[in-house]
């Protein structure tokens, strides 16, 4: 069998309503807001301060719009990808059209590692940020794994298990099984309420701007050292520490805050008009969270001057500012704390929305067992799919500490916008005539530079990580090879057509 055959876009797009399928009720609307769900979570309220603090400086807002750069040159791609091919599965579907199953599949592995992994991360932070709304009474044996520990009144107390995780996890996942238009409410729902709040800072701590903390606007050479908390000092002397490389290197750091818009892509099969609106729902939502973090960058670095931020940890920034520098509005600091909890509700609803979604098309390939595919007979979701993916993100989540995660969801992503923009390349040398409801625009060059960004982003990852990562991936191919080869539909049916070297013989 060809571990590189291809499925056809007449194959792709086959049987794709109809009885056995995934609703279509998903307007523009709930792309838009399924987008924003995904991408604005905690990051806007974290990775701001740091690349502002070690980096950037006031001119965190230039980083925040070289990132989104980046990420348009690999959305843009998407977009044209989920307007010729709009079925549920992104970059797994794509890879399958353009590259091979096997190729396919090694996206479809990767992208656990941002959804799934991601999903279980995000909601061990959830229930840190749940546990300090509540005043911290959530006794720590139940909020923490069994691997981690702390000492309390001259005592060692273990973690049992983050039961807060567990049960955010349990509500998204019932919630979707339920339905997608639903889950699609409740998002917006969610949405709303944290980018209201976002306003909300911005309104007001926009009065409490100093100019003179945004003077000078780009770290000079010859700023002074910071010296921090445990005595020790940051120097920006570094060339990735101050002027545009600073810049440059803050734009790596806030990256991160803006994964998630691919996830509208997993969502093509339930979209009312995919063709026309996914491109909209991922190209709008990234306009939307960029034009956001930047106001939001510049007020926050405006409140309080960059140099707090390697000083009061970065973490409680926000909060850092507003008590500071903002007196009378201790309440918005609680408000802050809200839209990072709705942030992460988000983030873990499209996520596993987006999992589910890309097993459910690996199962119908063959690739994953047949359970993956099958459909409740009142919902039509991919209830099985659904609850095999809360047993493995909440096992994770209860019993294994966020920190272990690391980056391997950041490199899962970015592999995955490597091979979309790859592709995007291949098909248009392969089928040039294909009808696109939405081109991408400077073919090669966008999808090029989207290629060298996205790898730039991977080399600077921690050794560990590619480490790890490539474990994960040779883990993916045994799997390949001893399941998923042998029961490929589109495999076992190459497998009977014959080759050009059987023409030749005849």
């Amino acid at each position: 069998m060809k571990v590189f055959v291809k499925k056809s876009i007449e194959q792709l797009t086959a049987n794709t309503d109809g009885e056995g399928s995934l609703k279509r009720t998903l307007g523009v609307g709930s792309l838009i807001a399924l987008g924003i769900g995904a991408i604005i979570g905690a990051g806007l309220f974290v990775r701001t301060a740091a690349a502002a603090g070690e980096h950037a400086g006031a001119a965190v807002t230039l980083s925040f719009i070289v990132a989104a750069i980046g990420c348009a040159f690999a959305g843009l791609c998407y977009a044209e990808f989920a307007s010729i091919i709009p079925i549920a599965g992104s970059a797994y579907t794509y890879a399958y059209a353009t590259m091979g199953e096997i190729v396919a599949w090694v996206i479809g592995w990767a992208l656990i590692l941002e959804y799934a992994l991601g999903a279980a991360t995000v909601s061990i932070s959830w229930s840190e940020y749940a546990n300090k709304l509540l005043g911290g009474k959530i006794p720590y044996e139940w909020c923490h794994s069994p691997m981690e520990s702390v000492l309390q009144n001259g005592h060692s107390v273990h973690g049992i298990a983050n039961l807060p995780a567990l049960l955010i996890l349990v509500v998204l996942s019932l919630l979707l099984i339920k339905g997608t238009q639903e889950s699609a409410l409740v998002n917006g729902i969610i949405v709303f309420i944290k980018v209201a709040i976002v306003l909300v800072f911005i309104a007001i701590g926009w009065q409490f701007i100093n100019p003179a903390n945004h003077n000078p606007y780009i770290i000079p050479a010859n700023a002074p050292a910071v010296k921090l908390q445990d005595g020790s000092t940051y120097s920006y002397v570094p060339f990735f520490n101050h002027g545009w490389g600073g810049i440059i290197s803050g734009a790596g750091v806030v990256f991160f805050a803006f994964i998630g818009f691919d996830a509208v892509s997993t969502a093509a099969q339930e979209a009312k008009n995919p063709k026309r609106d996914m491109p909209i729902g991922i190209l709008g939502s990234l306009v939307v969270c960029t034009i956001l973090y930047i106001l939001f960058s510049w007020v926050l670095t405006g409140v309080a001057p960059y140099q707090d931020f390697m000083k009061s940890g970065k973490e409680a920034s926000v909060a850092y500012a507003i008590s500071n520098y903002m007196p009378g509005y201790g309440w918005l600091s609680t408000l802050v704390t809200v839209a990072i909890l709705a942030g992460f509700s988000s983030v873990i609803l499209v996520m596993l929305m987006g999992q589910s979604r890309v097993f459910y098309t690996m199962s119908t390939d063959g690739l994953l067992p047949k359970v993956f595919s099958d459909l409740h007979p009142k919902f039509s979701t991919p209830y099985k799919s659904n609850l095999i993916l809360f047993i493995f993100v909440g096992a994770f989540a209860a019993f294994v500490p966020g920190s272990v995660a690391g980056d391997l969801t950041s490199i899962g992503t970015l592999f995955a916008f490597i091979l979309v923009c790859v592709g995007v390349i291949i098909l248009r040398k392969k089928s040039p005539d294909l009808v696109r409801p939405f081109k991408t625009p400077l073919v090669p060059l966008v999808p090029v530079l989207g290629i060298i960004v996205c790898a730039g982003m991977i080399v600077g990852l921690p050794t560990e990580t590619l480490l790890s990562a490539l474990v994960w991936m040779i883990i993916g191919l045994a799997i390949y090879f001893g399941y998923s080869r042998k029961n490929s539909k589109l495999g076992a049916f190459a497998d009977v057509l014959p080759t050009a070297t059987d023409f030749e013989k005849r």
